[in-house]
C-alpha cells in the first residue's frame, strides 16, 4: 500500500514542461506593451527612400551621388501619419549613389534659400519643431457639460465666454514626436540610398514663397537644387 501511494504521488508531480507558463508571460498585452512599440530609437532612422531620384519633385547630381528632394511646406509626413508645424517648412530629401556605397550624412550639410535671400536658412534639428507640432486629425474633446461656469467680475453672473484651453494628451504627443524623430534625416555614416525630413525655420505662409533652392555642401560634393514652392 505504501508503495502504491508513493507511485500515485510521483505521477501527480510529473507535469509536462510545455504546459508550464510563467505568470508574467501569460498576461494579455497591456497598454504599456503597446506603447513600447512607439518607443523612440536612439537616433533617426529616416524615411524609406523612393524607388528612384526621378520619383521626387526634383533631383540633381552631386559628384558621384544624386540629390533628390520635394518641398512639402508646413506638413510633416511620416509613414504613420502627416503632421504640421507652423514654425518650420519641411523638405523630404534623398541621397542616392552607386550600388553598395555609403556616405556621411549631416543635417548641417543642407540649407534652404527662400525667395532668393542672400543668406540661406540652415537645416535645424527636428526637435525644435515639437513646440509647434500638431496633428490635424486630432480633435479636442467637446466641452464638458458638468464644468463649472466662471463668474462675471461685474455682476456676479456666470460667464462661459472664456475660451477653454484643451491640450493633447501626453501619450499622443509623445507618439507624434517619436514618429517625427524616426522620419527625420539620419546622420552619420550610412548606406545609400538614404532619405529623411529636413526642417528649416519659416513662419510665413507657403503661398508667399516664390522660389526655393536646396543647397547641399558635404562629403558627396556641392550642388544646388531648385524646388517648386
Amino acid at each position: 500500500m505504501a508503495l502504491s501511494s508513493a507511485l500515485r504521488t510521483g505521477l501527480m508531480l510529473v507535469v509536462p514542461l510545455g504546459t508550464l507558463c510563467v505568470r508574467a508571460q501569460c498576461q494579455a498585452p497591456t497598454a504599456q506593451d503597446a506603447a513600447t512599440k512607439e518607443a523612440p530609437a536612439s537616433e533617426s532612422k529616416g524615411l524609406p527612400p523612393r524607388a528612384a531620384p526621378a520619383d521626387y519633385q526634383a533631383h540633381t547630381q552631386a559628384g558621384a551621388f544624386t540629390l533628390a528632394a520635394e518641398f512639402v511646406g508646413h506638413s510633416v509626413p511620416t509613414p504613420e501619419a502627416t503632421y504640421s508645424t507652423e514654425d518650420f517648412v519641411v523638405v523630404e530629401t534623398g541621397l542616392f549613389g552607386p550600388p553598395e556605397t555609403r556616405a556621411k550624412l549631416s543635417i548641417g550639410d543642407f540649407s534652404l534659400r527662400i525667395n532668393g535671400r542672400k543668406m540661406a536658412s540652415p537645416s535645424q534639428p527636428y526637435g525644435l519643431s515639437f513646440s509647434s507640432l500638431k496633428d490635424p486629425q486630432w480633435e479636442p474633446p467637446s466641452k464638458s457639460k458638468t464644468s463649472k461656469p466662471t463668474l462675471d467680475a461685474g455682476g456676479g453672473q456666470p460667464n462661459d465666454s472664456l475660451p477653454t484651453i484643451v491640450r493633447m494628451p501626453i501619450e499622443l504627443k509623445r507618439t507624434m514626436q517619436q514618429r517625427v524623430q524616426r522620419a527625420s534625416m539620419p546622420e552619420g555614416d550610412r548606406p545609400l540610398p538614404a532619405a529623411g525630413l529636413l526642417f528649416f525655420e519659416y513662419r510665413g505662409k507657403p503661398e508667399s514663397i516664390r522660389s526655393l533652392e536646396l543647397i547641399y555642401e558635404g562629403p558627396a560634393g556641392k550642388t544646388t537644387l531648385a524646388l517648386q514652392p
